[in-house]
């Protein structure tokens, strides 16, 4: 498990993004369980997440809508399979309309290429 903090911050809600090998739903909730064994984790308000499978494509928003198919369209276009990618927020008190998505597309981004960096 790769986890990248501190990925940006906005009108006081924080990103992270944590990812690593998953080849099925089963796996991508284990995946889930076990960052959230990180008290910091499991306090946020969001971990959204996405994987492309053998079996398809596997998404979860966990109350940010959309971001679970943000997540997955980066990994389509970026041929990324068998691979979860989580990104977690915590939010600030301030809504941040459409930014979010930004925010999202900026920290799978991060995560895409630290993991292309490292050969991971």
């Amino acid at each position: 498990m790769r986890v990248l903090e501190g990925i940006l911050s906005d009108r006081g809600s924080r990103y992270a993004v944590a990812g690593g090998p998953c080849r099925s739903s089963e796996e991508a909730r284990d995946f889930v369980k076990a960052l959230k064994r990180r008290k910091k984790f499991a306090r946020a308000t969001h971990n959204s997440w996405a994987v492309l499978t053998e079996d398809g494509p596997i998404k979860n928003d966990d109350g940010e809508a959309g971001a679970g198919m943000t997540i997955l369209r980066m990994l389509e276009r970026d041929g990324v399979r068998d691979h979860i990618v989580v990104v977690t927020r915590w939010f600030g008190g301030t809504p941040l309309g459409g930014d979010r998505f930004r925010h999202v597309q900026t920290a799978v981004r991060a995560y895409l290429d630290a993991r292309a960096e490292g050969g991971g």
